[in-house]
Parts: structure tokens; C-alpha cells; sequence
């Protein structure tokens, strides 16, 4: 599931559970092959929050992104982990797969 975060549903979406939020833009051509990425994923039980950092600078901001793409790991709202730059879908869920206890 693919959802598409803003300033104002992002802490609601995002206050329980274990949240991957990926930060990006549209300019961002690692971005757009990410996005090929994720959209195989998109059919798992795994929840992926998508916001574009243009659009809602003071979330990037607040999560100290400072390159696109940007993964940000949440634990009920907290801030787990940071993934800087493309990842394929399989090299990602690697990393995941050591928080998900």
C-alpha cells in the first residue's frame, strides 16, 4: 500500500506501527526509478508513505532530509532508521527486514 503523505495527515498516518515514508521530488530522476521500485510493492502488506519534499518542506526538514530519494523508517511516529538514495526493491527490504521484529 502506497500512500500519499502532507503536513496534514502525515503524523496520523504515521503515529502507530512501522512506517516507511519515502522522501522525493519530481525532478529527481533517481526518484522516478524509485518509484518503479516501489510500485512493485505496492501489492504487499507493507506500508509505504510517499511525500514530496517540495510540496511539504518543513516535514523534510523535521526529518533532516538532505538528498533525494530519502527513506525514513518510523516506529509509532519515531524515527528508526534513514535510507539515503536509490534502492532496488529486493537490497531494501534487506535493510528492513532488521527492524521488523
Amino acid at each position: 500500500m502506497i500512500v500519499e503523505l502532507n503536513e496534514e495527515n502525515f503524523e496520523q498516518e504515521t503515529q502507530k506501527g512501522l512506517k516507511l515514508v519515502e522522501f522525493y521530488t519530481t525532478w529527481c530522476t533517481y526518484c522516478r526509478n524509485q518509484r518503479i521500485e516501489l510500485a512493485d510493492m505496492e501489492k504487499s502488506d507493507m506500508w509505504i508513505g510517499i511525500v514530496d519534499a517540495e510540496e511539504c518542506p518543513q516535514l523534510a526538514q523535521k526529518y533532516g532530509v538532505k538528498g533525494f530519494p530519502t527513506f525514513v523508517l518510523l516506529k509509532d511516529g519515531e524515527k528508526t532508521a534513514e535510507f539515503v538514495g536509490f534502492h532496488e526493491k529486493s537490497k531494501l527490504l534487506n535493510k528492513l527486514m532488521a527492524y521488523i521484529n
